[in-house]
């Protein structure tokens, strides 16, 4: 099983503390976001957990407890982008916080295990592509050394974020533009030794250099695991999402960075009645179970592959 730290939420940023006593304990609850008084009891010991997939803007918080997750194999999706607070309103300062937050994690548990993101790209009269290349070269030099990939893409307007996303002047860019753009990036990126990859983007920048990527990324886990794993696609994402299947433990409206273009928050007021009742002992996220919740166990099970096939014997004998 893959854990997914999480798409709706910054566990490693507000909520580690929690993460990491679920460790201890073994399990979590999850809800289901389509029925709230469906809860899945889900064991994440390190005998059916392969890898954990944390998905931060700040992973400080876990710096100094990284080793409490010993017997676990797991990566950072580190999004570090050049916005300022106007669309990223609570996260420090970058220049003088977050590159040094990067290039500790990659110090400690090493690059290949901390993919760089810089997206959603948003593309504003402020915010222009002159700027980004800017910021994204500034960045690149700065973890030059502690970072082998990184992975950029377009905002995705969905109706959640189409109002702040006008708010803020976001405009389209055209292909041949794109194609401009992506390439500026992509020579930014290899002049730093970086491997430059898009997320869940239709558009095909492989004439840039650019390949298509996913974040939950099968070869990665293998790389990081030490063995082959069986896994299909993650069904539940967009089409373009190239992503295998994971069990995603965060909730909606939880995260407090207060991003402007964040798809998993839709209420301040849910945010605020979910952080409220934020304790770090419970088994569920942002609350407690109560007895209207049907509280079931998801079967679970570790995704390794024990047969070995001819191809792998192949390769390890260089047939």
């Amino acid at each position: 099983m893959i854990l997914s730290a999480s798409r709706r939420t910054d566990i490693p940023n507000y909520y580690s503390e929690w993460f990491l006593n679920r460790i201890k304990e073994g399990y979590l609850y999850v809800r289901n976001p389509m029925n709230q008084h469906q809860v899945s009891k889900i064991d994440i010991s390190p005998e059916v957990v392969d890898c954990i997939v944390f998905w931060t803007k700040n992973p400080e918080s876990m710096l100094d407890k990284l080793e409490q997750l010993k017997g676990y194999k797991y990566y950072f999706q580190f999004t570090l982008t050049g916005y300022g607070k106007d669309i990223e309103p609570y996260l420090p300062h970058k220049r003088e916080k977050m590159i040094p937050v990067f290039q500790q994690l990659s110090a400690k548990i090493g690059k290949e295990k901390v993919i760089w993101r810089y997206d959603p790209i948003i593309i504003t009269d402020k915010y222009s592509e002159d700027y980004h290349i800017k910021a994204f070269n500034e960045i690149a030099s700065a973890l030059n050394g502690y970072c082998g990939r990184v992975v950029i893409s377009f905002v995705d307007l969905y109706a959640k974020i189409k109002k702040s996303m006008n708010e803020i002047g976001t405009r389209d860019i055209n292909t041949a533009d794109i194609l401009n753009f992506a390439s500026r990036l992509a020579c930014i990126a290899k002049s730093n030794n970086m491997q430059i990859e898009t997320c869940a983007e239709r558009i095909d920048l492989s004439a840039c250099g650019i390949k298509h990527s996913s974040c939950i990324d099968k070869e990665l886990i293998e790389q990081i695991t030490g063995y082959t794993i069986k896994a299909e696609k993650d069904k539940n994402q967009r089409a373009e999402c190239g992503c295998i299947e994971s069990v995603e433990i965060g909730a909606y409206n939880t995260c407090l960075n207060g991003c402007k273009y964040c798809y998993a928050n839709d209420s301040n007021e849910r945010i605020k009645a979910n952080t409220a009742v934020y304790d770090v002992n419970s088994p569920l996220l942002c609350g407690r179970a109560t007895a209207e919740d049907r509280i079931t166990e998801r079967a679970v099970k570790s995704i390794k592959e024990h047969q070995t096939s001819l191809f792998d014997i192949m390769i390890k004998h260089d047939i």
